[in-house]
């Protein structure tokens, strides 16, 4: 095996691309800065007189090796797909919350009798579960902020409990949600043709495919 003093810049940039796992847009943009920085500094050699060849491999030597480099990279690319997952939950939690009633009002069953005691209690607990999305989500955000700007040993290992919460209240939510939702549809046949029903839920079908990817981004990056 050779030694990376000996590789050249394309070929430790293929390496350490290849290490990397998370956000395909921010994996770019971070292999594009290494590979400025690695040309810079094979530009700067040249200029002193050393051979394309010679400055290639000093240029390698002193940025260090994919190995070197991978759990920083890695470390910021973790912060961004939590930064990217916490938006997207962010964003379906407040949805969800402030929206969620309106597909009942004006609906024939929304003057009825009220729903048995366990829809309420379930209804109330899928409330909650959204509030503690929300407040993960922008923990999420905060510390996907601050582990990009600052090198700490501490922050993503509190952005990966973060995460796993947030997933996992996330998972909660879906769960809930999908019971709360089978539940309406036993207790009020007409909610299956109520059209605020069929647009809400075909729009939450929508924002659990985005949250699946973003969850699976940020499982990829951060584990």
């Amino acid at each position: 095996m050779r030694a990376y003093q000996d590789v050249l810049v394309e070929e430790q940039l293929r390496e350490l691309a290849g290490r990397l796992r998370g956000p395909a847009r921010l994996k770019a943009d971070l292999l594009t800065e290494a590979r400025h920085s690695l040309q810079d500094a094979v530009e700067a050699y040249r200029e002193v007189g050393l051979s394309r060849a010679e400055a290639e491999r000093r240029a390698v030597a002193e940025f260090g090796s994919p190995a070197q480099l991978a759990p920083d990279y890695q470390a910021e690319l973790a912060a961004g797909a939590l930064r990217g997952l916490a938006l997207r939950a962010l964003a379906v939690s407040v949805a969800l919350m402030a929206g969620g009633d309106l597909t009942w009002q004006g609906s024939s069953w929304s003057d009825g009798p009220r729903p048995p005691e366990g829809f309420r209690l379930l209804h109330a607990s899928l409330n909650g579960i959204w509030w503690l999305v929300t407040a993960l989500a922008l923990a999420g955000l905060l510390l996907g902020i601050l582990t990009a700007r600052y090198r700490s040993s501490r922050l993503p290992r509190l952005g990966r409990a973060v995460g796993y919460g947030l997933t996992g209240g996330l998972m909660g939510g879906a769960l809930a949600g999908g019971a709360l939702f089978g539940w309406s549809i036993s207790l009020w046949e007409a909610a299956l043709s109520w059209p605020p029903m069929i647009i809400g839920a075909a729009l939450i079908s929508v924002f659990w495919v985005a949250l699946a990817r973003s969850a699976r981004c940020w499982f990829q990056a951060a584990c």
